[in-house]
């Protein structure tokens, strides 16, 4: 059981986390430094948190706009763990990038189709679609496999693509 406390930090942090995703809305506030860091702060601590959420939101930012090779695997790692928790976005984004591959991992078209898979079922109608196209054509370390490809374009089809 928290103490009242930590319910206190809770509240505070999760405040701090709305209060700064309203402020993302407001392109002057995003540009200077002292108020981007505050705003950085408030998103890694929620998804530190444990918040999926955040952590997805964070994840995607750190992935796009972080500076450094640092800051990309951090992104990873959060939507990794939003993934796991059953984030249709993260789970795609991570599908792409698992596609595309990168100077430490070669692209892996197995993990790409179970990532996607899984935003598929969560609702996510691009992943359906990706994952068909993924199907009929094969990938790295993935075999064609129409069936299946036949599958995720109903699925795509169910979820308005």
């Amino acid at each position: 059981m928290a103490t009242p406390r930590e319910l206190f930090w809770r509240l505070r942090a999760r405040l701090s986390y709305t209060f700064a995703r309203r402020l993302m809305g407001w392109p002057w506030m995003v540009r200077q430094p002292r108020s981007w860091a505050w705003m950085q702060g408030q998103f890694s601590r929620m998804a530190a948190l444990g918040d999926v959420s955040a952590q997805s939101f964070y994840g995607h930012l750190l992935l796009f706009r972080g500076q450094g090779f640092g800051a990309r695997e951090e992104g990873l790692r959060l939507l990794r763990l939003a993934a796991a928790a059953g984030d249709s976005k993260a789970a795609y984004q991570l599908g792409v990038q698992l596609l595309k591959g990168d100077t430490r991992q070669a692209a892996d078209a197995q993990e790409t189709a179970r990532y996607w898979s899984q935003a598929a079922e969560a609702g996510h109608p691009l992943a359906a679609r990706k994952l068909a196209e993924l199907y009929r054509s094969g990938g790295p370390g993935l075999t064609p496999d129409e069936g299946q490809a036949e599958r995720y374009d109903n699925r795509a089809r169910q979820l308005g693509l």
